[in-house]
């Protein structure tokens, strides 16, 4: 059996073949590096596949949430809400903004921010909820942003963990993540359900006007060749990522589906283990399954992690800690204790392989090894 991997990109590019090796050299051959054709045709084609929003490419998708926020003019003491439980960067770019961030707690299901809170987080300088769809499936959306058009603020989607998946309306209508909001932003990390083999990343916006901004704003705030309008950054997809992606675009919902295969199967396995909580799926959202991650409940996972590694199987732990409990982002506002559902999920999440090519036998193997530390 080969040898598992969290993400196996060496079996990607083996189905990739000599297209990658093709894409890569048309780029070479007309050395436009940056914004060459492949970075416009890219958004292009993302922006199909999302509906017909505005894609705005960039450097990587903690620029996207960055950007974001400069579009919207958030300004030194405005505040952004922001969960408790997910990746540094959603809270990171405010930091560098000097704006506020409130944090929220989550679900213990679906792990995205819990719309129940929303009202207990909000306050006057609020400029900005920013919700993460965390490991491949939508935060509570309808709730999210019926809170945000009654306090008039906008909605950031943080999208980097689930592209591709959609939104599911009581209607029964689907609109992909990331076009819920006023913006959403996604990483193309190469370990993305949509990733380049470097750093990328996007923002998408249904309105002209934020579209033409954020364009400017990551061309260092340029509207014309050395005419500045504003004060920008530099955040460019550069040509070689973008002829990647263009390969990899039309294969994301049949590497979706191979993922949700994967989790069912996963789920046949380790449905029945008391002490552990497999992924929940929340009724309003597919799910892409960015991680496939457990709960682990009595207090053993790092024995059970531990026990895996002996076996050759790698598990993560996506998060070890709550953002709030974070030496950098600690304060008196928000003590050990704030956030009860974050602080306990940081001690139970355990995430298991996860990635289009992961064979039967290999779930198999997986399974069966959490299966015997249980036993």
């Amino acid at each position: 059996m080969r040898p598992l991997r969290m993400v196996d990109l060496e079996l990607e590019r083996r189905f990739l073949g000599p297209r990658l090796e093709a894409a890569l050299n048309e780029v070479l051959a007309h050395t436009q590096f940056i914004r060459g054709p492949e970075v416009s045709r890219f958004a292009e084609e993302l922006s199909t596949y999302l509906g017909g929003t505005h894609v705005i490419p960039c450097a990587n998708g903690t620029d996207a949430l960055q950007l974001a926020l400069m579009a919207l003019d958030a300004k030194p003491g405005d505040a952004v809400i922001v969960p408790a439980f997910t990746y540094v960067a959603t809270a990171e770019v405010a930091a560098l903004l000097r704006l506020e961030v409130r944090w929220i707690d989550v679900s213990l299901d679906h792990f995205g921010l819990l719309p129940e809170k929303l009202e207990e987080a909000y306050a006057p300088n609020v400029k900005a909820i920013v919700p993460v769809h965390l490991f491949g499936q939508a935060a509570p959306m309808a709730e999210i942003l019926a809170f945000a058009r009654e306090k008039n603020l906008a909605v950031i989607e943080d999208t980097a963990q689930a592209l591709g998946a959609e939104y599911i309306f009581p209607s029964g209508e689907r609109q992909k993540l990331g076009t819920l909001g006023d913006i959403g932003c996604t990483s193309f990390f190469p370990s993305k359900n949509l990733g380049c083999y470097g750093d990328g990343g996007a923002i998408f916006t249904a309105s002209d006007r934020l579209a033409a901004r954020l364009a400017r704003i990551a061309n260092h705030g340029q509207d014309s060749l050395y005419e500045f309008a504003e004060i920008g950054v530099n955040s460019r997809l550069d040509s070689l990522q973008a002829a990647i992606l263009r390969l990899k675009l039309p294969h994301l919902d049949e590497f979706n589906a191979r993922r949700r295969a994967a989790a069912d199967l996963y789920d046949s396995y380790l449905r029945d283990i008391p002490a552990l909580q497999v992924p929940y799926r929340a009724p309003w959202s597919t799910h892409i399954f960015h991680q496939y991650t457990l709960r682990v409940l009595d207090g053993r996972r790092e024995a059970l992690r531990a026990y895996l590694s002996e076996r050759g199987i790698p598990a993560m732990i996506y998060y070890p800690k709550p953002l709030h409990l974070q030496p950098a982002y600690r304060s008196a506002a928000y003590p050990e204790g704030s956030f009860p559902n974050a602080e306990r999920l940081a001690k139970e999440v355990l995430s298991l392989p996860m990635h289009p090519f992961l064979s039967e036998d290999q779930i198999s193997y997986i399974a069966e090894q959490v299966r015997a530390f249980f036993r």
